[in-house]
Formats: C-alpha cells, structure tokens, sequence
C-alpha cells in the first residue's frame, strides 16, 4: 500500500497514573538498573551499536537457530495463531507492533521467518532483566538497546516533586541510577545502527507505544516518531501487527499475532514534522483497526498464571 504524505497534528505525552502498581514497577525497575549483570549486559549491547553501524555484524547465533529456539520454547507454554499468515514479510521491513508484555518481542520472532534478521529495538532493562534472556540475547545478538526512564519511574518523580515525601527517596535513587535517554552520542549511534540495518536488508521490530500497554485492545498513543523517521529515510515499508492475548499469560493460552497490509511511503532523506506526523496517524489507524474491539480473556483454566507471568515480565 503506498502512502502518500500530508499535515497531520500532534498529540501530548501523559504519564501513568500514580498508583501502588506504577511504584512497585517503577521500584522493580530501578532494581533491575541497580543489577550487575543487567548492567553489563547492557554496556556490552551498547558497545556493540558502533559495529553495526558501521555495516559488520557482531557475533550471533544464526537466525534459523535463534528461531528454533524461541519457537521450541514459545509453543511449549502457549497456543499461537497466526491471522492472515500471507502477510508475514519475507523481505526487509520496518515490523511494528503493540505492546502488552515482555513476552511480545521473543513471540514475533518465534513466528517470522529465520531471515531476514530481525533486531529488537527495545528497552534495554526489559530485555536483560532475566538470566534466560540474557543468555539468548547474548548468544544470538540482535538487540539495539534503549536506555531510558520508564513512564512509571517518571511519574514517581515527577510526584516526588509535587510533595509526596515517602518517594523522595525512590525518587532520588532512580535519578542517579536510571539513564534518562538523553545521550545524544548514543542515539545517534542507536540511529546510523538502524540505517545499516535496513541497507543490509535485515528487518527492525519496534513498539512504538514506548511503553508497555495497560488493556487489550487499546493503543497507547502518541507513537514515538521513531517509526516514521526510519521509514522515511531508508524508504522502507512498515508492517503492523496487533498482539491479543499476552497483557496476562497463563499455560496453553492462544495468543494470537494479527498481520497488517504492508505501509510504504515515498522515501525523504530530510522528513518534515509534517511527513512524521502523517505516517504516525496512518500506523495508529491500521493498528487499531488490527485490535479486538472488546477482548476478553477465555473461561478457561489458568494454569501456572503467577509463574508464566513472572518470568515473562
């Protein structure tokens, strides 16, 4: 499907609701950027973006057997369907998805092809913050880190400021040790790694939501205009998936992977806010078009809830 480009407006970013749930993540957060080995993972992910970005590829395992494995360990917990299967890319793209879980990254790569290579581009702490999955990822590669602040650790301090003293403490504490994101040296590395890429026909997965979502089927919008500004400048189609069934995780639950039409868009080397704008407003329509309109979980046995839960989260 090719786009063409017109003015569309912006929205405003909010903040999570403070609630005991927002501060026991934002505190479980912190913890994880506290954690050694969280911690060197992360350094190590990083210090690999300058490889990629200047077109070699750092050790990985091969695509088919970082398939196998997910697969193998994906279909072992859960049922998966797959709706309109035709539309799975076989070529470089751009693949977007909503965001539920911590399980949605390693689910999409369970069920897209071996190759192209995908690359997460994703929250670096989700993505380290458990022994198994540093050991896949350290293996097989394929991560572009993000260090930021999460909405729930900006929300503590955002009320920590607003005289709430009993998270002046937390508050402090995720200041020193939870990087804001504001590196401009290391997202402009984040940047030309994305561009190698996409030139090198591997494939990028983003969740642009840039948090995790609170309810099946809704969007957290705005997007991150990420998405957009890789699309317009390597002239790249986007594919929208929509995720149902992952935001609770029980054994032998179906979780389903919805395929979108694939978006393309003429290629800008230089996008305008006006260009960014329109391709967020299309992605947000196709992706909730893909949603459920009123999800529920099945009457069904949850078996293994709290565990699946944990080690996924």
């Amino acid at each position: 499907m090719q786009i063409s480009l017109k003015k569309s407006p912006t929205q405003p970013t909010t903040l999570p609701t403070l609630t005991p749930d927002t501060i026991k993540r934002a505190r479980e957060g912190l913890a994880d950027a506290q954690n050694p080995a969280v911690r060197q993972a992360i350094t190590h992910s990083i210090g690999q973006l300058e490889t990629i970005a200047q077109g070699e590829f750092e050790h990985r395992l091969s695509g088919h057997f970082r398939h196998w494995i997910l697969r193998s360990l994906i279909h072992s917990l859960f049922r998966v369907k797959v709706e309109y299967p035709q539309r799975i890319p076989h070529r470089p793209v751009i693949l977007v998805a909503n965001h539920l879980n911590h399980i949605d990254p390693f689910l999409l790569l369970s069920e897209l092809p071996a190759s192209p290579y995908y690359y997460i581009l994703g929250d670096a702490r989700s993505v380290y913050n458990k022994l198994w999955k540093r050991l896949i990822v350290g293996l097989s590669g394929g991560v572009i880190p993000l260090e930021r602040r999460w909405g729930e650790e900006m929300a503590v301090i955002e009320a920590a400021q607003t005289e709430q003293e009993e998270l002046t403490q937390l508050s402090k504490e995720i200041e020193r040790d939870v990087p804001s994101g504001g590196d401009i040296k290391t997202m402009r590395q984040i940047d030309r790694a994305v561009q190698s890429i996409l030139e090198r026909e591997d494939g990028i997965m983003l969740f642009p939501e840039g948090r995790l979502g609170t309810t099946e089927g809704k969007l957290m919008v705005p997007l991150k205009r990420g998405t957009a500004l890789y699309a317009l400048r390597a002239g790249v189609p986007i594919v929208p998936v929509a995720l149902v069934g992952t935001k609770h995780l029980y054994w032998r639950k179906t979780l389903t992977l919805r395929f979108g039409e694939p978006l393309s868009f003429p290629q800008v080397q230089h996008p305008k806010r006006s260009d960014i704008n329109t391709v967020l407003e299309i992605l947000q329509t196709s992706l909730i078009e893909l949603l459920p309109l009123d999800y529920q979980d099945p009457n069904e046995t949850q078996l293994f809830s709290e565990f699946l839960n944990h080690f996924f989260c």
